[in-house]
């Protein structure tokens, strides 16, 4: 045997007191680095979605009790984790673009953290939690720019027990159930771990007691996860079906600038799946369609002022025989100026039935200050040479008997622009995407969630249609009929229900967002004033009188 060591020697607890140190000083960050990094596997593509409350909890719990500038900075910390990873599908722009954009969007989400700090100061933290998490969203989907609501809670749960609770108060009320959710279990750890007033240490409280002190979080859990589960979801058509077929063509490369090669291929490609689809018809492997569907620059080339595309469109729509939605890019009004726009074409021509994309992407489709940006940034004039103007009227398209609602690619993640096609008399929603310049980094399929989610709110079926994947055809209850791969040519075809009742969500609009948005701002101004109430005063001493 060795010798024992000395209890004087100071070395064992000096180490010991250093370990004690380094992990009291880095837990709190570690636990937000690992909920921000979890928050990203619940999101598509990995899709995880009960990460999505485990990430709430940790970051609950790494700010709770702390000052709120340190609670910003683990703020920044997770929002850094998720946002990096989240957004990595716009590096085909640069790092530099990807970082920043990064960046200003984990600023913002980092705002939930001093929040919360806030609001746990109060009781009833769970409830004041879940609606500062919707008030940050809200916040990030109108600022700056117009806002990038890409992210958000309730786009992880395309396919969960929270999913239906979309169809009572859209994507607020999911978001809202799932922080709850996580509040609720970072309530339990710590009721776990911290003893009541006048109660012994946790090793020694009484069971009952301990009991007490769980059952509220533990049932509020439980109830939020029973009510999604018991929201009816009707999917049965209550005008009839329609026949729809959605043409996903293909790109030549797969992802970067140059994916859609030269001027014309794209369309070159829907063309020849078109007629694809109609031998299959002929051979009865699918059925006639009464809309065909192309997606977001499926014409690259403006069809009102090129004979040439004009000609192909209407052969398109004439091979089928049926209507076409076809994605174009038209030029003006005006020089430099280009707009993003649907349109149904018939083997006549164009009916007259068009939507122009109303939320265009800041520094994607239009550059915000372009006569400085340009001299900053030489490279934007060349890259971006012309700026997309906004739609002024919501997509409710008249084609095939019926009315469609017509959402343009990142418009999906705004909830009054798909609102406003159902309010408008959509009894189907067909979101137009453009992802090919993407890669497979997760654009596509966190898009899919979006529009699982939207067909759930508004009890739409929904297709997602694309240049290069992820296309689907959704029921009104999010369930995927079809889908295909990314970077591969492929018709999908469904007789989809057509549905116009306006569901609960569709009925109160803005107004549960706008609730939560209230409470959680009241909360927080309710917990700096506890704060002030509750801080210790310094106390005066008298010096003692010299004698």
């Amino acid at each position: 045997m060795g010798p024992r060591p000395d209890p004087a020697d100071p070395q064992p607890t000096l180490r010991s007191t250093l370990r004690s140190t380094l992990i009291r000083h880095t837990r709190r960050p570690l636990a937000a680095l690992l909920g921000g990094a979890l928050l990203y596997l619940a999101t598509p593509p990995v899709g995880c979605w009960p990460l999505a409350p485990v990430a709430v909890t940790l970051l609950t719990l790494a700010v709770r009790n702390r000052r709120l500038r340190a609670s910003y900075g683990l703020g920044l910390l997770f929002s850094l984790a998720f946002c990096i990873p989240l957004l990595r599908f716009v590096s085909f722009v640069g790092a530099d673009g990807w970082l920043v954009l990064s960046l200003a969007e984990a600023a913002i989400l980092a705002l939930v953290a001093p929040a919360t700090t806030l609001v746990w100061r109060l009781p009833g933290a769970w409830l004041w939690t879940a609606a500062v998490w919707v008030a940050q969203e809200a916040l990030r989907s109108r600022a700056p720019f117009g806002g990038f609501p890409w992210g958000r809670l309730a786009f992880t749960q395309p396919d969960s027990p929270f999913t239906a609770l979309a169809a009572l108060g859209g994507a607020p009320a999911v978001t809202a159930a799932v922080a709850a959710t996580g509040a609720l279990t970072a309530l339990t750890i710590v009721r776990i771990t911290t003893p009541a007033r006048g109660t012994p240490t946790p090793r020694t409280l009484p069971t009952a007691a301990t009991a007490r002190r769980l059952a509220a979080p533990i049932l509020g859990t439980a109830a939020l996860t029973l009510t999604g589960l018991l929201v009816p979801l009707p999917t049965a058509p209550e005008h009839g079906t329609l026949t729809v077929a959605a043409i996903q063509g293909n790109v030549p490369a797969d992802g970067g600038y140059r994916a859609l090669g030269r001027a014309f291929q794209v369309t070159a490609n829907h063309v020849t799946v078109t007629r694809h689809l109609a031998t299959d018809v002929t051979t009865g492997t699918h059925p006639q369609p009464d809309l065909v569907l192309w997606p977001e620059n499926s014409s690259d080339l403006d069809p009102l002022t090129n004979p040439a595309v004009a000609t192909a469109l209407r052969a398109a729509a004439r091979t089928a025989g049926a209507p076409l939605l076809v994605g174009a890019v038209l030029g003006g009004p005006g020089p430099g100026h280009l707009r993003n726009a649907g349109m149904i074409w018939t083997a006549d021509g164009f009916t007259g039935q068009m939507y122009v994309k109303r939320h265009p992407v800041p520094f994607a489709e239009y550059l915000p200050g372009r006569a400085l940006l340009e001299k900053l940034i030489h490279r934007f004039a060349d890259e971006m040479p012309s700026d997309f103007l906004a739609g002024t009227t919501p997509g409710a398209l008249h084609a095939a008997g019926t009315t469609i609602g017509d959402i343009i690619c990142f418009e999906v993640a705004y909830d009054g622009l798909v609102r406003d096609t159902v309010n408008h008399g959509a009894d189907i929603l067909v979101i137009q995407t453009n992802n090919a310049s993407f890669g497979r980094k997760g654009e596509s399929q966190q898009q899919l969630a979006m529009s699982r989610l939207r067909a759930v709110e508004h009890g739409r079926a929904t297709v997602q249609v694309s240049t290069s994947g992820e296309s689907a055809l959704i029921t009104p209850d999010g369930t995927l009929l079809a889908k295909t791969g990314l970077y591969e040519a492929g018709i999908l075809t469904a007789a989809l229900p057509r549905r116009t009742t306006r569901t609960l969500a569709d009925q109160a609009g803005i107004l549960p967002e706008a609730v939560l948005i209230a409470l959680g701002l009241t909360a927080m101004m309710a917990g700096v004033i506890h704060a002030r109430r509750t801080r210790p005063t310094a106390r005066t001493v008298t010096p003692p009188t010299p004698t």
